[in-house]
């Protein structure tokens, strides 16, 4: 059996920690070319010695200089490289079958980008590819021939409910997509208990281990609104074709509905190895270490709509996809320094819809061409959200006094 040879964008974060876990249990079946990360030296330096990839990169020159440094000393044959430059071009490689993109934000928007253009099979965990810039990367994997499977549970589970060969909607008797969510930790809560929510209990996710960034993502439900995005442009749907339900549990991952009345999900344990090893053995399946579903245990499963009052992000999301060119950018872009603020302490919970909406309702949104238009649209939402912070100038309440979650 020829080896699937592999690059890993983010190999350091959650999805790229389990990629490699899967990957561990089929060596057979895999070569680790290449490995990237944004500045964790140490995790990235252990992955080195454990894969032994032809080449690292990191984004921040420092970081990479230092792990060049430590695999000198472990007598490590490995290539060290740094930058957006390097990301690009070991997405390209032409020793390289698959690349995964999991680096989290706009960063991984080029080297995925990239990916598509070479023809690459592109394992896509990094949804801010589609949000910001979703007409010119199905275009280029349209072009190149490139394969594009989704590695965010939800969007793997209509993939893996569609039709093989699926292409228009209409063709194929697709009345809507059901995107499943598990409403995060404060699903219950009550809109005078978010406003005291602090980072760790907002990243403190029920069912699933995520990153900071993308666990308050689903606490503020922003994560499902960027995963509405992605599905209009990974499952060629109109944006009305698109609902969201609560799903607490996270046991159905996504439903699609057809025509006929049927309704037809994929179910499993929250563990992105499986849909992770979905995608790496395509169109074959292999094991992903994952614990089987027991739905006697489980008992029964639950299904609700979502508040938009207490989500508003939800509605913001919406509201993107509709006005179209640069607004999905801006959305990301704005998102992207409220998170930040709020995990640095320096905005409340209930601030970041309130920044994001006064970020979108301040540009001009523009018809998209290129990547140009991409970048200075995230550029001038990041000014102007910083700018809001800097005129606001609030303090994140006090932590509150009773538990969040139900």
């Amino acid at each position: 059996m020829k080896k699937q040879r592999l690059t890993i964008l983010g190999s350091t974060g959650s999805v790229g920690a389990s990629a490699l876990d899967v990957v561990a249990r089929h060596r057979e079946r895999f070569e680790i070319v290449a490995l990237a990360a944004r500045q964790q030296t140490d995790a990235l330096f252990r992955q080195c010695l454990e894969f032994q990839p032809k080449i690292a990169v990191l984004l921040e020159a420092a970081a990479a200089r230092d792990l060049q440094q430590r695999l000198r000393q472990a007598n490590l044959d490995c290539e060290v490289r740094c930058g957006i430059e390097a990301l690009e071009a070991v997405a390209s490689l032409p020793a390289v079958d698959t690349v995964m993109a999991a680096i989290v934000g706009v960063a991984g928007l080029r080297p995925t980008l990239a990916a598509a253009r070479a023809g690459k099979k592109i394992l896509l965990a990094n949804k801010e590819s589609l949000v910001t810039a979703g007409a010119l990367l199905m275009d280029a994997v349209s072009a190149s021939g490139a394969t594009l499977l989704p590695i965010d549970s939800e969007h793997n589970a209509i993939f893996q409910v569609l039709p093989r060969g699926y292409g228009d909607p209409e063709r194929s008797g697709v009345r809507r997509i059901l995107l499943t969510a598990s409403g995060g930790p404060f699903r219950s809560a009550t809109l005078r208990q978010l406003e005291n929510v602090t980072p760790d209990e907002a990243c403190a996710h029920p069912n699933w281990d995520m990153g900071r960034k993308i666990s308050v993502d689903s606490a503020t439900m922003m994560n499902k609104g960027l995963e509405v995005i992605e599905a209009r442009w990974l499952f060629n749907v109109r944006p009305e074709q698109i609902e969201v339900v609560i799903h607490p549990e996270s046991v159905v991952h996504s439903l699609v509905e057809y025509i006929d009345g049927s309704v037809i999900a994929q179910l499993g344990n929250p563990d992105m190895r499986t849909p992770i090893a979905h995608a790496l053995g395509f169109p074959e399946r292999i094991s992903a270490g994952v614990e089987f579903l027991d739905l006697p245990r489980i008992g029964a499963l639950h299904f609700e709509r979502p508040d938009r009052e207490r989500f508003p992000c939800l509605r913001l999301a919406y509201e993107a996809l509709a006005a179209g060119g640069t607004a999905p950018a801006a959305l990301n872009a704005a998102n992207e320094v409220a998170v930040a603020s709020f995990l640095d302490g320096r905005l409340g919970f209930r601030q970041i819809p309130a920044l994001i909406e006064a970020v979108m309702s301040d540009l001009t949104c523009r018809p998209v061409g290129g990547l140009e238009e991409v970048f200075a649209a995230d550029r001038a939402a990041r000014e102007r959200a910083n700018g809001w912070l800097r005129a606001t100038r609030r303090t994140p309440p006090a932590a509150p006094r009773q538990a969040l979650r139900s």
